[in-house]
């Protein structure tokens, strides 16, 4: 689990010395499992490490529970602890989007906020192998192209993802090694969420079929977001060639025409 933590920081410069890393913790095994690994490592690492949680209040008490829980665990071994909230289910009624979508566009406002007040330079969160499988095949039964194909980015501007690598089993036999508590969300039962569903009955039909199912297939959206990089990168030579004038931005049709359609239309929307 280190080893693989180690090696993806590296490879995507997620946790460089004398930066300050805010960790993203919801209380469930995989943040947990995080928090515990850069607080573990931030003295050898160099960085420093503050902890951020988001109550979204869509469980009563037990979002109130978790808060406590991360709050305390935290003051435990003096690590800085931020919260934030809001009504998620009233923010979704207003904006007429989904419970799911508000509540990461909330968390995630939330997290940029607090890393700029604090100083930040990362944020890190606690995406597994996992959670890239299951995007992947998300983005695949809606008919997504390449784009959507390349699952979670390891790093996206200052969030950075350690544990992508690593499988859910993994961390949580880490917590158990490590003797590390954590709470659980009751709404995971929730077969209702789409992801919850393809987590709960989707998955293990793919296990069957292949024990290693969800590598395969996080590392399947790594090697389709290298050739995604590559074509946005022959596209970004091509709309480099595109001038301003006084009607607006102008390509050659000729140009374009000429192009292999993939690059042409990533071209033309870059």
């Amino acid at each position: 689990m280190i080893q693989k933590l180690r090696a993806l920081s590296a490879e995507y410069d997620m946790l460089p010395a004398g930066v300050l890393v805010l960790c993203a913790v919801s209380g469930g095994a995989d943040s947990m499992c995080l928090l515990h690994l850069l607080h573990t490592l931030a003295p050898e690492g160099g960085f420093s490490l503050r902890c951020a949680h988001f109550n979204h209040n869509l469980r009563s008490a037990e979002s109130d529970r978790d808060e406590e829980f991360v709050r305390a665990w935290c003051e435990e071994r003096s690590i800085p602890f931020f919260r934030g909230s809001a009504d998620v289910r009233a923010e979704a009624v207003r904006t007429g989007r989904g419970i799911e979508e508000t509540a990461r566009a909330l968390r995630y406002a939330f997290l940029e906020r607090t890393a700029e007040e604090v100083g930040a330079a990362r944020i890190a969160t606690a995406h597994t192998a996992d959670d890239n499988a299951e995007t992947l095949l998300l983005h695949l039964v809606r008919g997504s192209g390449l784009q959507g194909l390349t699952g979670i980015p390891p790093r996206r501007g200052k969030v950075v993802r350690p544990l992508l690598t690593a499988t859910r089993a993994e961390v949580e036999e880490y917590c158990a090694a490590h003797d590390i508590a954590y709470v659980e969300d009751s709404t995971n039962a929730d077969e209702g969420y789409t992801r919850n569903f393809l987590r709960r009955r989707v998955m293990p039909l793919l296990e069957q079929t292949n024990p290693r199912a969800v590598e395969h297939l996080s590392a399947a959206a790594g090697r389709l977001r290298s050739d995604n990089d590559y074509l946005n990168a022959q596209a970004a030579q091509a709309a480099a060639q595109g001038r301003v004038t006084p009607n607006g931005l102008v390509m050659e049709a000729g140009l374009l025409a000429a192009l292999p359609d993939p690059v042409a239309s990533r071209a033309v929307r870059q």
